[in-house]
């Protein structure tokens, strides 16, 4: 391995614009993870720089030229999430720790429509509530229960809609619910 490798160059403000492009055309991205990513790399390398870089500026110029989009990405993570069954908990959060502010968060809450057939997609890939083999023992049943609740909120479902999902008679059931959601939201419009 190369001294080149192990020693790394102190960044400064050419090499810095190359990594924030490189990051930008590799990865979709959210202005606050190419400001902590940027940041790290400070960390890493050190600035070779007289003043501190303006990272901020950096981050708005890319912004500006439609490089970061955090709209476009806030829509595509949320739908992403939904689409694997994650509640709109979990997608706040999600969001939230991309560095989105609230206001942006808010904007692609789901509604209640789409919580319901993220509750639903959840219950049939993990084989949640009706979509279970249920035991013959009545405990035991009970125990299977508590279990899929316990991780239906994790994976950040309303509890309303988690016993909505595990208390259904059986999987036709269970759709019709979730498909009330998606007729409500009609009805609304």
């Amino acid at each position: 391995m190369s001294d080149k490798r192990r020693n790394p160059q102190p960044l400064d403000q050419i090499h810095l614009e190359e990594l924030a492009l490189a990051y930008v055309a590799r990865f979709a991205t959210t202005q606050g993870k190419l400001r902590d990513y940027l940041q790290r790399k400070l960390r890493e390398r050190g600035w070779a720089g007289d003043e501190s870089p303006d990272l901020a500026a950096l981050v708005a110029r890319y912004s500006d030229l439609g490089y970061v989009d955090d709209a476009a990405w806030a829509r595509m993570k949320a739908g992403s999430l939904l689409r694997r069954g994650y509640g709109a908990r979990r997608v706040g959060e999600a969001l939230g720790h991309a560095g989105l502010d609230e206001d942006m968060r808010a904007a692609v809450r789901p509604d209640d429509a789409a919580e319901r057939q993220a509750a639903l997609v959840l219950a049939r890939r993990r084989r949640f509530g009706p979509f279970a083999v249920q035991p013959e023992d009545r405990l035991a049943r009970e125990k299977l229960r508590e279990k899929h609740i316990a991780a239906m909120l994790r994976a950040g479902h309303r509890l309303d809609m988690v016993r909505a999902i595990v208390d259904a008679e059986d999987p036709e059931a269970a759709e019709e619910w979730a498909d009330a959601g998606i007729e409500s939201e009609a009805g609304d419009v």
